[in-house]
């Protein structure tokens, strides 16, 4: 995918600077979409992929991102909101070549520094394999693996692109959520908050003949995704996506799911579509959940968490500590609980993936046990 981005102006206004950031940034983006259903629905893709380079590039909260999408499908030339870090869009030009639609638009950001991806760690997720509810529907080019492939692209756009998420393993064991004890022990095993798991539903194909070329297969690509809390074991969020695109291989061969032919191709951007609405799915849900970094050692006055650099921790950092007291409840049912308590602490050394705490009460680092949970306090 060919991405533009030009900064034409990073100017602040002075009547701005009590309600927005100090910096201002006009971007000039190029966003493309492949053309199969009708020209609309490219012009909308393809200025959706221009708006979200424009906030990953600025830096903007990418979890509003699917507020904007609705009022993005209207076929206008210039688009104005309020009460977004995206405050205006003007679309320069828009064309089509090889299949694909391209659009050029300015846009108008203003980055906030209180969004909560940037005052607060970044969480730990667990993604467990996508696995195919009918094999039978991958015949069509030998696609069996594709389930495999896409949890490693889902792993990968979370990896690059998410604001407030970090994969912090994979597994494939199956998720069930009526055995809410035993996900809650897979998370923090791989030290994950929460838990995503999915299937692939839809690979079937439809032939849509043409009386000038030559007949065209398009395919289906339909996903579920569900997101699991990994400290309580409930459910938090489950959508379900579908896309359709050109399957340009021939009916016989035997198609590399790992190749770049394969996710250059019309279907193959359908599916890296479909796990980017996934990522932007789960910033929008549960950016704003509090990162709840966990204890695991306890020596004297130092203690040892389960955050690293990877999330965003930072010699310094202030944290305050609150006792676990969760508890089942008469139904079985696991409940998570908090108590807070006067006790904080200092980041005084960083690895990957844990960090070394001192805290500031000496008199009270007795009652820290592994377990406890921290969260991180904005600097004054």
């Amino acid at each position: 995918m060919k991405k533009l981005i030009n900064f034409l102006t990073t100017l602040c206004l002075p009547a701005l600077f009590a309600s927005t950031p100090l910096q201002a940034a006009w971007l000039e983006v190029t966003g493309s979409a492949v053309m199969l259903e009708s020209e609309h629905n490219a012009r909308t893709n393809a200025l959706e992929d221009a708006v979200y380079q424009a906030m990953a590039h600025a830096g903007a909260d990418i979890a509003s991102f699917s507020h904007l999408k609705p009022y993005l499908s209207s076929a206008r030339t210039e688009y104005q909101f309020s009460g977004n870090e995206v405050r205006h869009i003007v679309v320069l030009k828009s064309g089509q070549q090889s299949g694909k639609y391209y659009l050029t638009a300015r846009i108008d950001i203003y980055p906030s520094a209180n969004t909560c991806h940037k005052v607060q760690y970044k969480k730990g997720v667990l993604l467990s394999n996508f696995s195919l509810i009918s094999p039978q529907h991958a015949a069509l080019g030998g696609i069996y693996q594709l389930g495999n492939d896409f949890t490693v692209l889902l792993q990968r756009q979370i990896t690059r692109h998410s604001q407030s998420f970090v994969v912090s393993g994979a597994t494939r064991v199956a998720v069930n959520p009526g055995q809410p004890s035993a996900m809650m022990m897979l998370a923090e095993d791989n030290d994950a908050q929460y838990i995503i798991s999915g299937q692939i539903t839809d690979l079937t194909s439809t032939l849509e003949q043409n009386r000038f070329s030559d007949d065209q297969v398009n395919r289906q690509f339909a996903a579920t995704m569900e997101i699991m809390d990994g400290k309580t074991g409930e459910m938090l969020l489950q959508k379900n996506y579908r896309e359709i695109a050109q399957w340009p291989f021939a009916r016989t061969s035997h198609v590399d799911t790992q190749s770049a032919r394969f996710w250059q191709s019309p279907f193959g951007q359908a599916v890296q579509r479909v796990s980017r609405n996934m990522m932007l799915d789960l910033e929008n849900a549960l950016s704003c959940r509090t990162s709840l970094p966990e204890v695991v050692n306890v020596f004297g006055t130092n203690v040892q968490v389960n955050v690293g650099r990877i999330h965003g921790v930072k010699r310094g950092d202030q944290l305050a500590l609150w006792h676990s007291a969760g508890f089942i409840d008469q139904q079985g049912i696991p409940r998570n609980r908090m108590v807070q308590t006067e006790i904080t602490l200092q980041v005084e050394r960083v690895y990957e993936k844990s960090a070394e705490l001192t805290v500031q009460q000496p008199d009270l680092a007795s009652s820290i046990q592994p377990g406890d949970l921290l969260t991180k306090q904005r600097p004054r």
